[in-house]
């Protein structure tokens, strides 16, 4: 079969790249709209909501891509996606969303998640530190995310046992519970048509697979969240983007990270220890400080977020992580 013209490989491309950023637009909002409803009928909390089903359909597109990676033997990307997601989350994604809308943070609803995304970016730490993830340290990391779960569910339940139910009696097309599902899925196909074009780019141009997974597939995978967290601050949900965000990070070390090595252990390359891991501290540290202490994120701060991320993509793109690396 003849290969395909440069120009034409170029407009199916943009095609593709069209198609899937009105599959996230429509994916975000549907998500958001019926996440929201599912909270109201089940008494459950929008935050608890957001930290952990929408979190965890978020996350899908990083655990397939983590998994395939490291299965493929590009480790590289696996670990590059989980820690350029998470600092593309913060700076980025809750960036965006605050120039937008202030996003308002209720201080003492998201302390836990807070202090346990903190512990999981520690545990990640550690894991960098020593170059390998093992198969018992994702085991040991997928149960402690499922006790996290477990009680934050039964932490929101006192405020079910309040609430009269609501009758379920919605059609399969209407019911929100199955919507949120749908809109999940909309997105995970989204970003993926957006991520595949990105790394076969990528590949193309000759870019390191540790850069590639830090910055393109990093960010490819972050779009649902994105485009869940615009939808999200339009309607001013903060409460659906902070527990979004603080959920997505924590899910994608100790589910997406964790799984991946479960599936065959993780070797870390020593060059996130110098550039990559620090990165992922300070944005994790000074996010914290926001939500436990400043109880909102404005424009201004919004907008320094997104400019510290281009200044972090360029950084990988221009040399200056590999100097740190060589360091």
């Amino acid at each position: 079969m003849d290969a395909i013209p440069s120009y034409q490989l170029t407009v199916i491309a943009l095609g593709a790249i069209g198609f899937g950023i009105w599959l996230l637009i429509k994916g975000g909002d549907l998500t958001i709209d019926s996440a929201a409803t599912v909270a109201e009928r089940s008494g459950l909390s929008k935050l608890f909501i957001a930290a952990t089903i929408v979190a965890f359909g978020t996350s899908a597109p990083e655990l397939v891509t983590s998994i395939n990676a490291n299965l493929q033997g590009f480790p590289g990307i696996a670990v590059g996606n989980v820690i350029g997601s998470n600092i593309a989350n913060v700076l980025f994604v809750v960036g965006i969303s605050a120039m937008i809308a202030p996003v308002l943070i209720n201080r003492k609803d998201v302390r836990v998640d807070t202090i346990m995304m903190i512990v999981a970016t520690l545990i990640m730490a550690v894991a960098v530190w020593y170059g390998l993830l093992p198969a018992w340290g994702g085991l040991a990391m997928v149960a402690i995310i499922v006790g996290y779960v477990i009680y934050q569910y039964r932490a929101s339940k006192i405020e079910v046992e309040e609430d009269e139910k609501k009758d379920d009696d919605d059609s399969m097309l209407s019911n929100p519970y199955i919507l949120v599902f749908l809109g999940i899925g909309v997105l995970v196909v989204g970003s993926e048509i957006l991520v595949q074009g990105a790394v076969v780019g990528g590949r193309a141009l000759g870019v390191p697979e540790a850069v590639i997974g830090m910055t393109l597939i990093a960010f490819g995978t972050s779009l649902p969240e994105l485009t869940a967290c615009v939808a999200a601050a339009r309607k001013g949900q903060s409460e659906m983007i902070v527990g979004g965000i603080v959920g997505s990070n924590i899910f994608n070390i100790l589910s997406v990270m964790a799984i991946s090595a479960v599936v065959k252990p993780l070797v870390i390359e020593p060059r996130f220890l110098h550039f990559d891991l620090p990165a992922v501290l300070l944005v994790t540290a000074v996010f914290s400080i926001f939500l436990l202490f400043a109880g909102r994120i404005g424009r201004v701060v919004g907008g320094v977020m997104v400019a510290a991320y281009v200044l972090f993509t360029v950084a990988q793109y221009s040399g200056i992580a590999e100097k740190f690396v060589g360091a």
